[in-house]
């Protein structure tokens, strides 16, 4: 700064009031100053004027809390705060909301805490669709920045996307899917989800279904929505199904929610059946581990949270441009490999 002052013959406080878009200096000047910056290709020190300004960046995580059927969710709050404790030191603060992933009155009362406390950026786990976009319309009118994790909804304002490439995840969910069939070639889609008709599941089964009918494998496709993700319902639907359905071979689950189905297919005695589902959690591993999972698909589910508190870290903070999405790796788990996998 010095060294520009001296060669615009101005005072440091005006290169100063330049850098920071202040009033009180003339255009004439500023282009003057701005032009010798940009020979000289200086970057004001933004870590040191925001300690020096005390200045606090608040941002609030609204993600589902960890309960028996949502185990997966233990491992993005662990990333953000794995983030957090990077850049506290830059006044950077993360307070996490957490809402129960089955009840939309949770989620509406976290959303009216955020927008009541007025924060400064928002990561955003958007499991119930409708709910999510009027916590959305709020952020916009006041201009609040916000990042979705792990879920996406289309046509949005959002900075960023951070989560996995829902279609082509189910694509590859098929390919493995296909390699384990035998005679009858009948599968079974299992969507267990409160949202079951959200845009990330379709793109799931959509992805899927393409695989069979670009590669010319003939399979009958069976899907059901489950939205009681308590073990009971799920085994009292799934028992329906295969009274119709006997000859159903294998079995795709669209969510972390896997472990749930391979619990019923053991207790049931149907560890014949090939199982693929999704997400690294401890039951899930347990029923990997013992053979009824064949394979668990992982989007490194720690690293989504905390890149989606260093996107917006980057966007509030540094001010830096921040991609529009950003997709995760499409990782295949297996018996063999668990033990070296890093979420």
């Amino acid at each position: 700064m010095k060294e520009i002052a001296k060669r615009a013959n101005v005072s440091i406080a005006t290169v100063d009031r330049v850098i920071h878009n202040r009033a009180g200096v003339s255009e004439k000047t500023k282009a003057k100053i701005n032009k010798i910056i940009q020979e000289l290709d200086y970057l004001p020190n933004l870590m040191a004027s925001r300690l020096a300004l005390g200045k606090t960046t608040r941002i609030a995580a609204v993600i589902p809390r960890v309960t028996e059927e949502s185990e997966y969710w233990a491992a993005p709050l662990a990333g953000v705060k794995r983030a957090e404790k990077e850049i506290r030191q830059f006044g950077v603060q993360i307070e996490p909301h957490l809402f129960n992933p089955s009840e939309k009155d949770s989620f509406n009362d976290i959303a009216g805490q955020v927008v009541e406390a007025e924060y400064d950026g928002i990561i955003l786990a958007p499991s119930f669709i409708e709910e999510s976009k009027k916590l959305i319309a709020e952020c916009e009118k006041k201009s609040i920045p916000y990042v979705f994790l792990d879920s996406n909804i289309p046509d949005q304002n959002n900075l960023t996307y951070i989560g996995p490439p829902h279609f082509q995840s189910g694509y590859v969910g098929a390919n493995l899917i296909s390699r384990l069939l035998k005679s009858s070639h009948k599968i079974l889609v299992v969507n267990i989800a409160t949202e079951s008709k959200s845009f990330n599941y379709l793109q799931i089964e959509n992805g899927f279904r393409k695989y069979f009918r670009e590669h010319d494998i003939n399979t009958e496709i069976t899907r059901i929505d489950i939205r009681e993700t308590e073990y009971e319902s799920v085994a009292r639907y799934l028992t329906y199904v295969f009274m119709f359905h006997a000859e159903i071979e294998a079995v795709f689950v669209t969510n972390s929610q896997v472990s749930t189905v391979a619990s019923f297919l053991y207790n049931s005695q149907r560890k014949h059946i090939a199982l693929i589902g999704y997400d690294y959690t401890p039951d899930n591993i347990r029923y990997l581990k013992n053979g009824t999972i064949d394979f668990l698909i992982c989007h490194q589910a720690e690293d989504q949270g905390y890149r989606a508190t260093m996107s917006l870290y980057q966007h509030l903070v540094l001010g830096q441009s921040v991609p529009k999405e950003y997709l995760m790796p499409i990782d295949i788990i297996t018996r063999e490999n668990h033990e070296y996998y890093r979420n």
